[in-house]
């Protein structure tokens, strides 16, 4: 699936797999381009069992925080589930601060989460 350039993407069992690529999602283009490939993964390619693993991001600007949202919305719509895995220290204070740990099921590594689907 080389069509994307802020992710990559693999299929396990019935669960899609995203690995943020970008170590710093800030760039306003990027954050475009980044919620462009994730939404399509379900509206275009249906998938309602989304694993997002931010193991190679270092930093998310707010708008980034915005398209998780718009995504998580979009996946609940569809009585899908998003779980997001591997979240550095830093970037987990910020979703609890901004209680975003209340909506999105948070897992520390990837494996962890892919038992819980």
């Amino acid at each position: 699936m080389s069509e994307y350039r802020h992710i990559s993407v693999n299929i396990v069992d019935d669960i899609c797999v995203v690995r943020l690529l970008d170590n710093r999602i800030v760039d306003d283009i990027n954050i475009y381009e980044l919620g462009t490939e994730l939404f399509s993964l379900v509206e275009q390619a249906g998938y309602n069992k989304v694993l997002l693993n931010f193991s190679s991001v270092g930093f998310l600007s707010s708008a980034a925080l915005g398209k998780l949202i718009m995504m998580y919305k979009k996946i609940a719509v569809r009585s899908g589930v998003l779980k997001l895995s591997n979240i550095a220290a830093d970037i987990r204070e910020l979703f609890t601060i901004m209680n975003l740990d209340k909506i999105f099921s948070i897992y520390q590594e990837e494996a962890d989460a892919l038992a819980a689907f």
